[in-house]
């Protein structure tokens, strides 16, 4: 997104009350992340719980309605829906945790339903968890303070066994811990 100009910045400044509000209803019509980034910063009632949980529902809904020919395949587009609702929510929110306590929410979905995927043929699935998981790990060292971290070890070093504990994993084209390390 390019930054506004000087003539931009001076062009709103001049904007009547009335102009202003006219640009932002129309902006807020046309945009509905812009609109929810907005309720989120305005609205008392749009919390950050109350985000979290809305975005927990559709992630399960996501995961639980995937249906289709080759059920691996239908899951790991379902996944890819969910992280982008986990991205949508971070964009909203800028909250770092809240979209650490989302992907540890989703992980936990996906180890405690649907490991048997992990094994088909369409190895996309598989993957993408493990993708996940990493980067899970990565947010928590990169966002959250050492006091945190124990938290997560117990979760996120099981989803590390259960992924190497699959033959796919020796084809990960990148590097997935053994356990999660401690800061």
């Amino acid at each position: 997104m390019p930054a506004p100009s000087l003539e931009f910045k001076k062009a709103i400044k001049e904007l009547s009350e009335k102009e202003k509000e006219t640009l932002l209803f129309r902006a807020v019509r046309r945009d509905a992340e812009f609109y929810e980034m907005l309720a989120f910063e305005l609205l008392e009632e749009v919390t950050l719980e109350h985000l979290i949980e809305e975005t927990s529902e559709k992630i399960n809904e996501l995961m639980y309605t995937t249906s289709g020919r080759s059920f691996a395949k239908s899951l790991a587009k379902s996944l890819r829906k969910a992280i982008k609702e986990i991205a949508r929510f971070k964009r909203v929110t800028k909250n770092a945790k809240g979209e650490i306590e989302l992907q540890m929410y989703l992980l936990q979905l996906i180890f405690n339903n649907f490991t048997g995927q992990f094994e088909s043929a369409y190895g996309s699935f598989f993957v993408t968890t493990a993708r996940l998981t990493l980067r899970t790990i990565q947010l928590i060292h990169k966002n959250l303070h050492e006091d945190y971290h124990l938290e997560y070890k117990a979760p996120l070093d099981e989803f590390l066994m259960q992924l190497h504990n699959r033959s796919k994993s020796a084809g990960l084209k990148f590097q997935l811990p053994r356990e999660f390390e401690l800061a």
